[in-house]
């Protein structure tokens, strides 16, 4: 027996992430490590249980061993309950095909039994490689005081930079009357984050008539919100005015990262009113050696620093052994630096090992690119990424 619900969330969490590169070959985005103690997904499930939601389904596809083994039951988040909770929702073989997801849409079509169960009013869709912190319940208040079927998340973002999102054009009163994916000439500032309200009898309506399309793309931004407007349904932008990063090239997860450290902080994670929840493994307290410098970074548990640490962040279990110094970078879980080791301006994954005296990555200037050290390389060469 299933309990009606007002609000359930979906959340995308199965893209590839082919442009963080070497941190996803093994792991699915969402899972990718984030400010030394946190994965990606972090941020939107703490929002969800911030927000009063207490049902998610997250959709995995890609890599999904990892993301599958850390998210659990959805404890960590509040999420481990007997009347909705977190549940993970992979393709599956169905009667008649059996087929990865096509899309944004056609990942919540095949799930539509799901959304069912909890007959809820309305369906919150969310995607899994953002980070922000936002309570949901405000969005949700919005989008019934408008009155619309669609109420979509929207964001400041420079005029230059407008024409990577898709882009909601707005009457006076907020709302929509034209969204353009990516447009090559943007008519404003006003970005689509990729979260949605829909009431849910509209957005199943609409999911089964995309899929019936066979020259859909079956995405919500290509094509389900276009389909809506065309048809005259009742659209509304919510202006969100907090921090949010998509996180989904090497230079944003870096930015995202540094955003978190210095005198004021971009985003703050300490804030104990709206808590990032996380799963980690129990470690002893960081060790500072007598001759260490950290200087302007994070350090998270099961640290032993010797060297130098300067405007970095590093994940538990990290080792940075006498004589190394690691600068501008980014040190996922049990990275061992050796001794004379110098790290700059890098990203380096999990569980690798820097060699004695090796120089990773070359200092951050205008110019420089940032270094991606895979998961569980063992570097001896004397200079890589320089």
């Amino acid at each position: 027996m299933y309990f009606k619900k007002e609000c359930i969330a979906m959340l995308l969490a199965g893209g590839q992430g082919s442009r963080l590169y070497e941190l996803t070959q093994q792991t699915a985005k969402p899972a990718v490590s984030f400010g030394g103690k946190y994965r990606i997904i972090d941020f939107p499930l703490s929002n969800c249980i911030n927000s009063g939601i207490d049902t998610v389904g997250v959709l995995t596809q890609y890599q999904p061993l990892a993301l599958n083994e850390y998210i659990g039951n959805g404890a960590p988040w509040d999420l481990d309950r007997s009347r909705g909770g977190l549940s993970v929702l992979p393709p599956y073989q169905g009667k008649k095909t059996s087929d990865w997801y096509k899309g944004t849409a056609n990942a919540i079509y095949q799930n539509i039994n799901f959304i069912k169960r909890y007959n809820p009013d309305y369906v919150l869709i969310l995607s899994g490689d953002h980070i922000y912190k936002m309570d949901y319940a405000k969005m949700l208040s919005a989008h019934k005081e408008t009155g619309a079927v669609c109420t979509v998340a929207t964001i400041t973002v420079p005029m230059d930079e407008a024409s990577r999102f898709g882009i909601c054009n707005t009457n006076s009163d907020g709302s929509i009357y034209e969204f353009e994916e990516k447009p090559k000439n943007p008519k404003n500032d006003q970005a689509s984050m990729g979260i949605y309200i829909f009431n849910t009898d509209v957005l199943i309506k609409y999911l089964e008539d995309d899929e019936a399309d066979e020259s859909s793309s079956n995405d919500f931004g290509k094509n389900i919100i276009p389909n809506l407007l065309k048809n005259g349904e009742k659209l509304y932008a919510y202006g969100f005015e907090g921090y949010w990063k998509d996180v989904g090239t090497i230079k944003s997860l870096w930015e995202a990262n540094m955003d978190l450290i210095g005198d004021k902080p971009t985003l703050d994670i300490g804030d104990r009113e709206f808590r990032i929840y996380s799963r980690n493994i129990a470690r002893a307290p960081q060790f500072i050696g007598s001759d260490a410098r950290v200087i302007n970074s994070m350090i998270s548990e099961g640290s032993i620093i010797k060297g130098v640490v300067e405007n970095s962040i590093l994940s538990g279990g990290v080792t940075v052994e006498e004589g190394a110094t690691v600068r501008d970078s980014i040190i996922m879980d049990d990275v061992k630096i050796g001794k004379g080791a110098v790290v700059s301006y890098s990203i380096i994954d999990s569980e690798t090992e820097i060699g004695e005296n090796v120089s990773v990555g070359q200092p951050k200037s205008d110019g420089a690119e940032i270094c991606v050290i895979a998961k569980g390389s063992v570097i001896t060469d004397k200079g890589v990424g320089e």
